[in-house]
């Protein structure tokens, strides 16, 4: 169980890359809908910094720094302003944008895209290498 590292994740930065959706219906996300998977996993560490960001990016447009022919945006979305300057600071050192997405409230945002990304990706409307860019 997570909350069993409680202890261990305290005081640390910790990066929600989760896409909570039906994996066997593809037709709804498995949160309430005014939550989110990065507010429960925040319950579940208080003492840690969750940040929500990469669940809107397809692992080619990581790797490549492309998403289709624009540049690979990532957005970053938590409540503490120092973890997400650390990760955008990385992100940016990792040569890709990085976006300061908002509070962790808007994690629920960036699953729905996420959400919506994933399945038309499985229904083949949109290819693996493609996803959101911010220009």
């Amino acid at each position: 169980m997570l909350a069993d590292r409680a202890d261990q994740l305290a005081g640390k930065v910790v990066v929600d890359i989760s896409n909570p959706l039906n994996f066997e219906t593809f037709d709804s996300l498995v949160v309430p809908a005014d939550g989110s998977a990065a507010a429960e996993l925040a319950e579940q560490l208080p003492d840690s910094k969750v940040l929500k960001a990469f669940n809107t990016n397809f692992a080619a447009t990581v790797a490549t720094g492309k998403a289709g022919d624009a540049p690979t945006t990532v957005l970053v979305a938590g409540d503490d302003a120092d973890a997400k300057a650390l990760l955008v600071g990385i992100v940016s050192a990792g040569g890709l944008q990085a976006v300061d997405a908002g509070s962790l409230k808007r994690a629920r945002e960036l699953e729905a895209a996420g959400f919506l990304q994933l399945t038309l990706a499985v229904g083949e409307k949109v290819a693996w290498t493609g996803g959101f860019s911010l220009n």
